[in-house]
């Protein structure tokens, strides 16, 4: 699922048309907002603990936190900021495109992050990039490559990377980078654009104007137990 903007709040955030809870509650976290256990793989590029980048999103969470009916969502920790790579295998979608050709559907996780680890062994160094903040969202930050060709770079990792994991996601084309903060529990009200939309344009100018490049580790593949800790297995890079 491609992680959503801030284009058609309306429909995206609120309760607007919408029938059914946000789709990762009782799945990823629980309207307490404790976090359920959903353990999986993943390559991602950790935030640098301790940078001017963590304070900064820091700040952020806490400002979204702050947003009329910002309890509705429910906040990852700090410690756990990451830009995903590429989406390994997750408890609960083990569907064609999410799951590697030539491993049965019904094989523990565990499984498939040791044919993964096996698979990345000689995988070319990953390459360096570099990152630059967006937009922020009520679901976190939006990422883009800080030129054209850091961008290019992701990308091509990206498609290197179908080949040992053994599948393309359908949204693998048009997937959008970012640093998640938060889950939704339950929807925004109707009309919650009218404080979300400037507050969120502010904290964009501000963090643009503050931060000028992201920083991130080098990328890693990381085993997860949930959505608050994702553990390096294997660096990826030179």
């Amino acid at each position: 699922m491609a992680f959503e903007t801030n284009d058609a709040f309306a429909e995206t955030f609120t309760e607007t048309g919408k029938a059914a809870p946000p789709r990762y509650l009782g799945i990823r976290f629980d309207m307490s907002g404790r976090f359920l256990p959903t353990p999986g793989n993943t390559v991602v590029s950790h935030v640098v603990a301790g940078s001017p980048t963590q304070a900064a999103l820091e700040r952020v969470r806490q400002a979204l936190i702050d947003l009329p009916h910002g309890d509705r969502f429910a906040y990852t920790p700090v410690s756990s900021y990451h830009m995903t790579i590429f989406q390994g295998t997750v408890e609960g979608r083990r569907q064609r495109g999410f799951w590697p050709e030539g491993v049965s559907a019904d094989v523990p996780i565990e499984e498939t992050t040791r044919f993964f680890l096996e698979r990345l062994e000689g995988f070319p160094p990953a390459p360096p990039f570099r990152m630059k903040p967006a937009a922020v969202t009520p679901l976190g930050l939006v990422v883009t490559g800080a030129t054209d060709e850091d961008e290019r770079v992701l990308r091509r990792l990206r498609d290197d990377l179908t080949v040992p994991f053994g599948y393309r996601h359908p949204d693998h084309d048009s997937y959008r980078f970012h640093i998640t903060l938060a889950y939704p529990k339950t929807w925004l009200p109707a009309g919650a654009e009218e404080a979300y939309l400037p507050a969120l344009v502010r904290l964009t100018d501000s963090l643009i104007e503050e931060l000028e490049m992201i920083e991130l580790d080098a990328p890693a593949f990381c085993v997860f137990p949930d959505m608050t800790e994702f553990r390096p297995l294997k660096i990826l890079a030179r």
